[in-house]
């Protein structure tokens, strides 16, 4: 899935403040390379927080932006100590159930539908 999909489903479906924060906790997860989505969906999660970050959430602030932008183009050791401790911060800041229904409702609403790893058909699930 290209951007456009993705900001096209943002626009369908607004985002309220504590997804925007559910939203910047997976990418922290990627970041930390904790994350257990396919590729492709990873991939799509990447640009969700693309065309959220810049919306209100609850927990976090202009600076846990920079320093996800400084992790995604020069993964040093620091920045990866600081992205795994802000990992840990926003997993023990947002409940598990809250992190659940915020994953089931992107399924549901289809965010992740296309989602297909190189290599990988649409029809074949294995």
């Amino acid at each position: 899935m290209n951007k456009d999909p993705v900001a096209r489903w943002v626009l369908a479906h607004p985002l309220t403040p504590v997804h925007v924060d559910c939203a910047i906790t997976v990418i922290l997860k990627i970041l930390d390379g904790k994350c257990k989505m396919r590729t492709a969906e990873k991939k799509v999660m990447e640009q969700l927080y693309d065309e959220v970050k810049s919306c209100p959430g609850v927990l976090f602030d202009t600076a846990l932006h920079l320093l996800i932008e400084q992790a995604r183009k020069h993964p040093d050791d620091a920045i990866k100590n600081l992205i795994y401790e802000k990992r840990l911060l926003a997993e023990t800041a947002i409940s598990r159930p809250v992190m659940k229904a915020f994953k089931a409702m992107i399924r549901q609403q289809g965010l992740l539908a296309d989602a297909l790893d190189e290599g990988e058909d649409a029809a074949d699930p294995s």
